[in-house]
């Protein structure tokens, strides 16, 4: 399913996990590329909102994770002439500079499915703490992975905020421990988005249906 979520943020509803278009002024903006084999489904999105993959200029990857990076290579070469950025500690890894850790148990599950992951072809930029790309703030906001990060859209009044959070019921949760290499981290991450980040409507979360309206304020209600 592909729906328009607010004037230039459609959501592109995969199996299990959710990718973003946002319309950046001229520029195209894909944000996290689901499983390897969900390349077509985002391709197929693309062509629901109206464009194509050789549209896009950029994909922003909120973090390393299977089931965020596994289709950005079909992606990249249907698309092109396309930048990738993602958060520096895991932007290492995505580009096989670093190796998972084996100190957590996502580092384990990194080491186990990166074989699932192929090489990026593509320019892969290490995204810092504040960074402004396009019409996007990063932020870093480390927890469910060390390289998490949430791109602010102010004037699309959205927030793609990966796996920092969940949807559920309408409301968000905070990524569970389970999932997450430190859960204080989370909480902590969840309040420097609050302090930093301007008002927001939607919240544009990995999993479960993202919020249209109230993003800011579930995302309060979230700690």
């Amino acid at each position: 399913m592909t729906a328009e979520l607010r004037p230039g943020v459609w959501w592109l509803s995969l199996r299990g996990v959710n990718a973003y278009l946002v319309e950046d002024g001229d520029d195209l903006t894909l944000v996290d590329a689901g499983m390897p084999w969900q390349a077509g489904k985002i391709r197929h999105g693309l062509e629901v909102a109206g464009f194509s993959a050789s549209d896009l200029d950029r994909v922003l990857v909120t973090h390393y994770d299977l089931d965020h990076v596994g289709g950005l290579r079909s992606l990249v070469e249907s698309a092109g002439d396309v930048e990738v950025y993602c958060g520096a500690r895991d932007a290492d890894v995505l580009t096989g500079l670093r190796k998972p850790p084996l100190g957590n148990r996502k580092g384990l599950f990194h080491r186990l499915t990166g074989f699932l992951v192929p090489a990026v072809d593509a320019p892969v930029h290490s995204v810092e703490d504040g960074d402004q790309i396009g019409g996007f703030e990063a932020i870093h906001t480390p927890g469910h992975t060390v390289g998490h990060t949430v791109y602010v859209h102010e004037d699309r009044e959205a927030a793609m905020l990966g796996d920092l959070v969940r949807a559920s019921d309408g409301s968000l949760e905070p990524s569970p421990a389970l999932l997450s290499v430190d859960t204080d981290a989370v909480d902590a991450s969840i309040k420097r988005v609050l302090d930093r980040a301007p008002d927001f409507q939607a919240a544009c979360v990995g999993h479960g249906d993202p919020l249209r309206s109230g993003g800011r304020a579930a995302l309060a209600d979230a700690r």
